[in-house]
């Protein structure tokens, strides 16, 4: 492991468009950013995760984009 530090810049203090500086900084889709928030952990075995990162390339997404695609389809929003 490497020791070398990168600077990210300092925040601006006070500054009211400060998340708007967070967001750009970090390359955020902020349309992306404001459906999910939230992060979901799962521990799954190496060669799933192979299988899963291989089919996603194939399909040529990303695994968080057909993972969400997955889990929208098995658990829809209720409908009223």
């Amino acid at each position: 492991m490497s020791s070398k530090r990168i600077g990210i810049g300092a925040r601006p203090l006070g500054d009211p468009q400060a998340e708007a500086w967070i967001r750009k900084g970090a390359g955020i889709d902020n349309d992306k950013f404001e459906r999910y928030s939230a992060r979901l952990t799962l521990d799954v075995t190496p060669a799933l995760r192979t299988r899963i990162k291989l089919a996603a390339f194939n399909r040529g997404v990303t695994m968080t984009e057909m993972l969400r695609e997955v889990l929208e389809r098995q658990f829809p929003e209720a409908t009223s």
